[in-house]
């Protein structure tokens, strides 16, 4: 099929190189000349496994172009996706349409074929209502232009992974033609037997937010638990093997630590909750306030932890291991690993931060804070350390060989990953979120 990604940021650069795969011929749109120059001769702007080699494949086959024009998206393409960001307005908690409506009103008077037009972006609830009243007002009135939406359930750092393999495909749609449209582009996925599951545009847009908050509730939920083992003596690692044993419950997203952040759960629950407002139930919603206040309480824990350990931080070096908000990625958009570098900073600290990935992002966002090439710079004359973000190389530390390359014998495991008897065995100070190692179970947070 003729298909275009419009927008080609994280989701749409991921949709188009994935739908290239699948056998489309796929165009991708950005206003941006820079971006599309630098899409068309391969370069991705962000990092993501496995999807260079994609856009590299599929650029130089011809089957995957880049445009600024809509008016050659419009008169060449029969499926149009939308890509674009909705990001969190400034100084509220609700979600900005602005770039999705602009998509569609744009697409509405250049299109001059029958075609779809497919929402993935995250969108309030009557989002796609309130686009399809749009479409309706700005397009030829001789075309059929049909709506639906089809929200992307993608996980960095297994986006391509998630998008060609993907463990359900929803749909909302007005006219179940459009769903058959929709399982001809998807019909790789329908021959593996994923879940293709046809709804109204409504509980589409509503089972993305519904997702995203159901997992940070998760991993709030065990790290509340986090602060009654670490007040009692407990071992949060033991709790969560044991809750995730229970069938009804599961395994996933119970590993207590740092808590949650890049640009979609911490967004979306806040958008989640200024759209129920607006419609009159905000005590539905009420119970994520908490799920959030609990996970921005795992940042002021590490860093109290810090304190502890130290006795002050004035004046000392820290080595902060990771500044991406997970591993495989380097998105710093909301990271608890960079918010606590940046407290650590604030509060008197000298700190080096290394992220196998996200430095570059990273000081860009704050140029204050020093960044380190290597984990062995990072570490060097630090008198604590912290492992901040979950990456491989910083998993597979072991204590005799991070003695070779700093005088520390004080790490703060914020992730939960590293076997605390090993290091203390090995006469190191060590203190990780909900474990019984971990000293001194106040909370008062530590201000500059």
């Amino acid at each position: 099929m003729k298909i275009s990604v419009i927008g080609t940021g994280y989701l749409g650069a991921t949709h188009a190189a994935c739908l290239a795969e699948l056998g489309h011929d796929v165009l991708g749109l950005d206003t941006d000349p820079l971006k599309v120059a630098a899409l068309a001769e391969g370069e991705l702007p962000f990092f993501e496994p496995g999807l260079a080699e994609l856009l590299h494949r599929h650029v130089a086959s011809g089957r995957l172009r880049f445009t600024t024009s809509y008016e050659e998206v419009g008169a060449w393409a029969e499926v149009h996706f939308l890509g674009v960001g909705t990001p969190q307005r400034q100084g509220e908690g609700s979600a900005d349409t602005t770039f999705v409506e602009d998509a569609v009103r744009s697409l509405a008077e250049t299109i001059t074929r029958d075609a779809l037009i497919v929402g993935k972006s995250t969108v309030p609830v009557g989002t796609a209502q309130r686009l399809g009243e749009i479409l309706a007002r700005h397009q030829d009135p001789s075309l059929k232009i049909g709506l639906a939406w089809n929200p992307e359930f993608l996980r960095e750092g297994f986006a391509v992974q998630d998008t060609l393999r993907p463990d359900r495909i929803v749909v909302g749609v007005d006219d179940a033609a459009n769903a058959s449209t929709l399982r001809a582009v998807y019909s790789a996925a329908d021959e593996l037997g994923v879940p293709f599951i046809i709804t109204d545009f409504e509980t589409a847009e509503l089972v993305k937010m519904a997702a995203n908050a159901f997992l940070a509730t998760k991993i709030s939920f065990i790290n509340a638990f986090s602060e009654i083992t670490e007040a009692v003596g407990g071992d949060i690692q033991t709790l969560a093997a044991g809750l995730g044993l229970d069938e009804r419950i599961g395994p996933k997203f119970l590993r207590a630590g740092l808590g949650f952040g890049g640009g979609c759960l911490p967004k979306d629950i806040r958008a989640l909750q200024a759209r129920a407002s607006e419609l009159g139930h905000e005590r539905s919603m009420r119970f994520l306030a908490e799920v959030e206040g609990i996970n921005l309480r795992r940042r002021e824990r590490a860093v109290f932890l810090a304190a502890s350990m130290l006795g002050e931080l004035q004046g000392k070096k820290v080595a902060a291991l990771g500044a991406a908000f997970k591993p495989d990625s380097d998105d710093v958009r909301d990271s608890p690993a960079l918010d606590v570098a940046v407290r650590l900073f604030d509060a008197g600290a000298d700190v080096s931060v290394y992220d196998p990935k996200a430095n570059a992002n990273a000081s860009q966002r704050f140029p204050r804070l020093a960044y380190a090439d290597s984990l062995s710079d990072a570490v060097a004359d630090a008198d604590l350390i912290l492992l901040l973000t979950e990456w491989d190389e910083f998993r597979s530390l072991s204590p005799d060989t991070l003695a070779v390359l700093t005088p520390a014998r004080k790490i703060v495991d914020a992730r939960n990953v590293l076997i605390a008897d090993q290091w203390t065995a090995a006469g190191w100070d060590f203190a990780a979120l909900g474990r019984r190692h971990t000293p001194v179970p106040d909370y008062a947070p530590v201000s500059a």
